[in-house]
């Protein structure tokens, strides 16, 4: 088609009025299939001229690329785009001529966080530069499937572990535990023996052994303790990679939130948290297993409470969309840095002085074995909410049909056959 037109070009002399007038009708219409290929791209489009003038943006670039004003116009790229860092790269790369490829850039849209990768690529025509490529991507979605994907290649990893950690850690602590106990009782027997043969408290030499026999109390305590904090890490470690028995039965999960909150309440209110439930009514009744979505969701309580050491806020929310259930944990806590935020779901990843680093992985194991989502968005200082995605049933769904005029179906379809 570009020939053709260069052909005709070097015949515009010669054309009638209405071959002029035909041939500028099909290079407009050539010209609207343009704008419409660009706009049905699903990445974005920007293209500037030697001066670094946006000559063209396609509807995808204008939606997430926060610019002044959308409209080609005079002054370079840089100075329409709202966003500093983004503004910042523009500049520098368009101006030192650079080719950069794929450079990733955190934005807000719509009060939803995204990642976008953007390029920057000279435009060639003939051999010779005539402007500047754009190239945008939402890379949001890639990345959180590359971090499922992470997630579930280290647990199963996790498995070859556990099973070393089973039998080389657990059975010791086990006979360790065993002993602590019998030198404890063997204590007990030597400190009642010594009561028993001297009621004043001192031997033949005038010396109180009384509080010797309270010291190794004190460091028996001490060892039993670490003990137990060991022997709970291993028990983690085999509930993470363990194959779960999942017995998946309808329930109402309000009623399930309702009642795991007032099992922690009291130790809420110790903390100063204030709990607020917002539950959407008319939840219809779902697949879950009872044991394991109270333990998710007691960890992510928990989870909550450690990130608010002064008090705070948290709400549990759910609400029905058409093909699911969200259950939303906010809390007004720390919040989880950016580069936190990716690893928090990977086994022994925490960034508290004490814990397995499992508490969270346990979470996502447990809602992918429902068959569910969950997700994370935190800001440092404002606070975290994690939220848990579960399919709704299928006969709870809405059914999409084909027939009738002014259903749902056909306004969802826009009236496409």
């Amino acid at each position: 088609m570009r020939d053709f037109y260069k052909r005709a070009l070097k015949k515009l002399n010669k054309l009638t009025d209405e071959q002029s007038k035909t041939l500028l009708v099909a290079a407009a219409a050539e010209v609207d299939r343009l704008e419409t290929v660009m706009d049905s791209l699903a990445d974005g489009i920007l293209v500037c001229d030697t001066k670094y003038n946006l000559v063209m943006v396609n509807k995808y670039a204008e939606r997430f690329l926060p610019m002044s004003y959308s409209e080609p116009g005079n002054g370079p790229l840089w100075q329409m785009v709202r966003d500093e860092r983004i503004a910042d790269f523009l500049e520098r790369t368009l101006s030192g001529g650079d080719r950069v490829e794929e450079r990733e850039f955190d934005i807000e849209v719509k009060d939803i966080n995204r990642l976008l990768s953007i390029s920057v690529l000279p435009l060639v025509q003939e051999h010779q530069v005539t402007g500047s490529l754009i190239y945008i991507e939402d890379i949001t979605e890639k990345r959180g499937r590359e971090a499922r994907l992470r997630r579930a290649e280290n647990l199963a990893s996790l498995t070859t572990l556990a099973a070393g950690v089973a039998h080389e850690i657990k059975n010791p602590l086990g006979s360790i535990s065993i002993h602590i106990q019998l030198m404890k009782k063997a204590i007990d027997k030597n400190r009642e023996l010594f009561v028993n043969a001297h009621p004043g408290g001192t031997d033949s030499i005038g010396q109180e052994p009384v509080p010797y026999f309270d010291l190794l109390d004190k460091y028996i305590a001490v060892v039993n303790e670490e003990v137990d904090r060991l022997n709970h890490i291993v028990v983690d470690f085999l509930f993470a990679v363990r194959p779960m028995d999942v017995e998946l039965r309808e329930g109402d999960i309000n009623a399930l939130i309702t009642e795991l909150v007032e099992f922690v309440w009291y130790e809420l209110e110790q903390n100063h948290i204030e709990c607020v439930l917002e539950l959407e009514k008319d939840i219809p009744l779902i697949l879950f297993d009872e044991r394991y979505m109270k333990q998710a969701l007691l960890n992510l309580i928990k989870n909550a409470q450690s990130a608010m050491p002064e008090g705070g806020s948290l709400k549990i929310k759910t609400e029905k969309t058409d093909m699911n259930i969200l259950i939303n944990v906010f809390d007004t806590g720390v919040g989880i840095s950016e580069e936190n935020l990716s690893k928090i779901f990977e086994p022994f990843f925490t960034t508290r002085e004490t814990g397995s680093g499992l508490g969270l992985t346990l979470v996502f194991k447990i809602i992918r074995e429902h068959e569910g989502e969950i997700s994370v968005k935190s800001r440092m200082g404002a606070g975290t909410c994690f939220t848990i995605t579960l399919p709704m049933p299928q006969k709870d769904r809405r059914l999409i049909t084909y027939g009738g005029a002014g259903t749902d179906a056909d306004a969802a379809d826009g009236g496409r056959r």
